[in-house]
């Protein structure tokens, strides 16, 4: 064989190869078989809306009964081997796709983690409870992404979760209630743990108590086996703020790794965007959180 068909072949190879890696990039797959989404209302396409995108090209999904991750792999030079699943705010009702999912994969493939957007139900099935099936599809999530590790290059020992706002809340009720089973098993994946490895919940809602406002919610029952947590916020968005110091003290006391940001001003719903105020820096500590706990270390194959 000549050398120049060696070459050829060679060019062909690696052309195939990277080929394959872009096709996975933005790969988008399901949660569950068709018709086995748990626990959906029957009345529920009833209230289906359309999905919407700004002037500042914010995209915001409003309904969703079909939850996907989306795949962000980062690339094979720089991929540690850390994964993170992204959880967009949105109250419940709407996924703030963009500048709480998209743009935070992105950035995320920057440094070296692999990420996965979470497509989860909305809107809101229980008023009193709109993260029950949410938390279902967050597990599931978790599951997927662990059962796959080999497959996504990623470490399943470093599989962790980022949420904004009632994405940031899905984040918490993921560390808190790993251990609840919220569904009943689809498939081997749900032989694996639900339980993330750190959490990074960003301006969360929703975390506090409905009858004791100087009290996190019920439902939030921080212990030592709490996986690490960081937490940004801003001192002007509302009673968060307050909520977020409670989340920390809680951690503090339990002896959980912990790190708690809190920017004088910023308000809420800016992800990742520059502004003119300091919270934009968030994701500077972020990454810096992450090296120090070891989680942007190459990961050794």
């Amino acid at each position: 064989m000549c050398s120049k068909t060696i070459l050829l072949l060679t060019v062909f190879v690696f052309s195939l190869r990277g080929s394959l890696i872009a096709n996975d990039h933005h790969k988008e797959i399901t949660l569950w078989p068709t018709g086995e989404v748990p626990d959906e209302p029957k009345d529920i396409k009833e209230r289906k809306k359309p999905t919407k995108t700004d002037a500042l090209g914010k995209m915001r999904i409003a309904y969703i009964d079909n939850p996907t991750l989306t795949i962000y792999r980062a690339s094979e030079e720089k991929a540690n081997g850390t994964g993170v699943i992204i959880c967009p705010g949105g109250g419940y009702n709407i996924l703030a796709w963009t500048h709480e999912g998209t743009e935070i994969a992105e950035w995320f493939n920057s440094i070296g983690v692999s990420a996965f957007i979470l497509k989860y139900r909305v809107p809101r099935r229980d008023p009193e409870t709109p993260h029950s099936l949410p938390l279902q599809d967050a597990q599931r999530a978790i599951r997927i992404v662990r059962s796959n590790a080999n497959k996504w290059n990623v470490d399943p020992d470093r599989i962790g979760l980022l949420g904004f706002s009632a994405g940031g809340h899905l984040t918490v009720m993921s560390g808190v209630h790993y251990n609840k089973k919220t569904y009943p098993k689809v498939d081997t994946a749900d032989d694996f743990s639900a339980r993330p490895d750190f959490l990074m919940p960003i301006y969360p809602a929703y975390l506090g108590n409905r009858e004791n406002k100087d009290k996190l919610s019920e439902l939030i029952n921080i212990n030592k086996n709490t996986p690490p947590t960081f937490i940004a916020i801003t001192h002007d968005d509302s009673d968060r703020s307050y909520y977020s110091a409670l989340l920390y003290a809680a951690l503090k006391k339990n002896n959980v790794v912990g790190e708690l940001h809190i920017y004088s001003k910023g308000g809420h719903g800016y992800g990742m965007r520059k502004s003119k105020n300091p919270v934009h820096t968030w994701p500077d500590r972020c990454r810096d959180w992450l090296g120090s706990m070891g989680y942007l270390d190459k990961k050794e194959k």
